[in-house]
């Protein structure tokens, strides 16, 4: 099969011929039908995460149709269109016994762990607990979207954050994790404010019902973007996540919140940012939480998709480029330039 491949961090992704992947007893083997171009798979690619080995394969947020089955799989069938949480619960240790499958003791990881979906095939484990099942009129490009910054925003923000209808919430960061929170928070019928540096990224998300957008470029002082925010809703928001991870929107974030308020943490804090300062005398004085949110348990799928099927979801508004692998073996090295708006998805290979 052709699949992006590289051999050492920062090194050159170059396109591949490499075996075709085979199952596990308890896994499956799906043929790719899109999957999206995601700023983890970019920290993978550097060399960020100690769980990619070399040499690797990227990809963890994709949709396609099964091949092969293992010989212990008993929910699904060759035929099927699924998609997959990109944190694959094995369906046994404590924390997935407690449902929480989404900090699973033994993790699946397509694109991480484990070879990922660039590439016209992808083995995954654990399939009988984790694999969810497409609705016939959801096509793949959209389904591929869901699997990491839509599905952890919808957790992030529905499961962490319970944001209710009335409630002041605001995202730090509109790429493609910040886009998917503020259209699900407008959903969930929050007041909501969104913050980036770039013009265009905030018109977007005014588009996809932001109250209000605010240039972080224009307002450079960490303490002015947490102060404007809570002039804008008298007192700070209800909920505030950081979707992009970094030592300020984190500082910003929790800074932006009214007193009782939520600090939700999406985008992935590595490197220099891994111990960000947290304004912690705020945090006890107002009695904040400090929350994590990494990934969706594959059961809550239904929910967010039932939004999506009723239309008070739209992901597909969040698509941008539709790109070839190759082109997406190129655009992996180049994430840190934050090119482009809304999700960028391979569905040619």
């Amino acid at each position: 099969m052709r699949a992006a491949f590289f051999t050492e961090y920062q090194g050159p992704v170059a396109i591949e011929n490499v075996p075709d992947p085979t199952p596990a007893n308890d896994g499956v083997v799906i043929e790719v039908g899109a999957t999206g171009l995601c700023r983890s798979d970019w920290h993978g690619w550097m060399g960020h995460d100690s769980d990619v080995k070399l040499p690797h394969i990227p990809g963890h947020e994709f949709a396609g149709t099964i091949t092969a089955t293992g010989k212990d799989i008993t929910r699904w069938k060759i035929g099927d269109r699924v998609t997959v949480p990109f944190v694959s619960g094995c369906g046994h240790c404590r924390e997935c016994h407690s449902g929480n499958h989404q900090v699973c003791d033994h993790q699946f990881q397509p694109g991480f762990t484990h070879w990922g979906s660039y590439a016209q095939y992808v083995a995954i484990g654990y399939a009988d607990t984790n694999l969810v099942a497409l609705p016939d009129d959801m096509d793949f490009v959209t389904a591929a979207s869901l699997g990491c910054r839509f599905a952890t925003s919808f957790r992030g923000v529905i499961d962490q954050g319970k944001v209710s209808a009335g409630q002041w919430v605001a995202v730090h960061g509109c790429g493609g994790v910040g886009l998917s929170a503020i259209m699900i928070a407008y959903a969930a019928g929050a007041n909501v404010i969104a913050i980036d540096i770039d013009d265009e990224k905030l018109a977007f998300a005014r588009n996809l019902g932001a109250a209000f957008g605010l240039n972080a470029r224009t307002i450079p002082d960490i303490p002015d973007i947490p102060a404007a925010i809570r002039d804008l809703c008298q007192g700070g928001v209800h909920v505030s996540v950081d979707a992009l991870g970094s030592a300020q929107t984190c500082f910003n974030s929790v800074a932006s919140l009214r007193k009782r308020g939520k600090h939700i943490q999406i985008g992935l804090m590595t490197g220099d940012h891994a111990h960000a300062r947290i304004p912690m005398d705020r945090v006890v004085a107002h009695e904040l939480e400090v929350l994590g949110s990494h990934g969706m348990q594959a059961f809550r799928y239904d929910a967010m998709i039932d939004m999506i099927s009723s239309g008070k979801l739209q992901p597909q508004k969040l698509i941008g480029d539709r790109i070839t692998l190759a082109e997406g073996a190129t655009a992996l090295m180049n994430m840190d330039h934050f090119v482009g708006t809304g999700v960028t998805v391979i569905d040619r290979f």
